[in-house]
């Protein structure tokens, strides 16, 4: 059987998915609800709202984490012609030695990364160790994200991860929790509560989703030019 998806073509895919999302781009207006403006940070989100980091400012500063699979590799070519950067492998993972120690320095440096929690194959909802080691390692907070809309333009893809995008004109809603630091000589147990804490967060956002948009809403966000 033939994939689809292949050597040959990932070149022209990614051009294909760049021109999407540059189209969709005009037609997506995303605000931040109570982003705390730590930088640098590791922002932490779930698989299925990956294309939340559109709505993080000063994306030149920002690198996202993508897998070395072929389906990254297209994702990544357009993430890269999109204005961010990109960091291939998966974090904390054995074998991802290159990878950690490029998101560290860049760390390091000053810029923010951006991580699927429970990427890129899932389990659904389930917070790997990458995440909390490299904020063990590096010192910077973990800082949860979500992104909501109640409009029908905010649509859920038919993937295994149940993936949110916008297709059409669409305001969002970028949802931040409450930073999370990691101490260099955290225990396992601690590490583990670490990764607790992300998981909660994000559910609770999830679950609040709708108040923070209507706040949003009173707050008159999407009139204001910011």
């Amino acid at each position: 059987m033939v994939r689809i998806i292949n050597d040959k073509n990932v070149k022209t895919l990614a051009h294909i998915a760049y021109g999407i999302l540059r189209l969709q781009e005009i037609f997506t207006h995303i605000k931040e609800f109570n982003n705390p403006g730590i930088s640098p940070c590791i922002y932490a989100l779930w698989h299925k709202n990956q294309f939340l980091i559109h709505g993080i400012r000063d994306r030149q500063h920002l690198s996202v984490l993508i897998s070395t699979s072929i389906d990254g590799e297209i994702v990544a070519r357009a993430c890269e012609k999109w204005g961010y950067n990109v960091v291939r492998g998966s974090a904390g993972k054995k074998g991802a030695v290159e990878s950690t120690m490029h998101i560290l320095k860049k760390l390091k440096e000053g810029e923010s990364v951006s991580i699927m929690v429970d990427g890129p194959h899932g389990p659904l909802y389930k917070v790997k160790n990458g995440v909390v080691k490299l904020a063990q390692m590096s010192g910077a907070p973990i800082v949860p994200v979500h992104w909501y809309s109640p409009q029908k333009t905010f649509i859920t893809l038919p993937s295994w991860d149940k993936m949110k995008s916008p297709f059409g004109s669409c305001n969002i809603l970028n949802i931040y929790g409450k930073p999370i630091y990691v101490s260099e000589h955290a225990t396992e147990d601690e590490l583990t509560a670490a990764k607790e804490n992300i998981k909660k967060q994000l559910f609770e956002m999830e679950k609040n989703e709708k108040e923070y948009y209507k706040e949003a809403l009173k707050q008159k966000l999407w009139d204001k030019n910011k």
